[in-house]
């Protein structure tokens, strides 16, 4: 399994911005897809994760009601939608794979890592 990560950048407060994360593999369909992020200085952790069928998703509360994470299976892409960003937002964003859903970095693929700042 592969994937790459993309649409990173930098915005005000208030902005918003979409994370995209490319799949391939051919089992990638059957695994769940989460997002993580690492502020600096600080530990990853956990930020939204889909389960295959894309009926199950969870989302760090730190993050509920701005962030919402979803899957589009025909193009082996997740996504994650980031409106209000705040300050506190700032990290790397992580895009992982795994058979299991959850919310413990210890997902089996990890893509690369894309960039968000966010300005006050």
């Amino acid at each position: 399994v592969q994937l790459q990560a993309s649409g990173g950048g930098s915005v005000q407060a208030g902005g918003s911005l979409r994370l995209s994360c490319a799949a391939s593999g051919s089992t990638v369909k059957t695994y769940a897809m989460g997002w993580f992020r690492q502020p600096p200085g600080k530990e990853r952790e956990f930020v939204a994760t889909i389960s295959w069928s894309g009926r199950i998703a969870y989302h760090a509360d730190s993050v509920k009601g701005r962030f919402t994470i979803s899957r589009d299976d025909t193009k082996d892409t997740v996504h994650l939608q980031m409106n209000n960003l705040k300050p506190d937002d700032a990290a790397v964003y992580y895009c992982a794979a795994d058979p299991i859903l959850g919310t413990s970095p210890n997902y089996a693929y990890w893509g690369q890592g894309t960039l968000v700042t966010v300005s006050s």
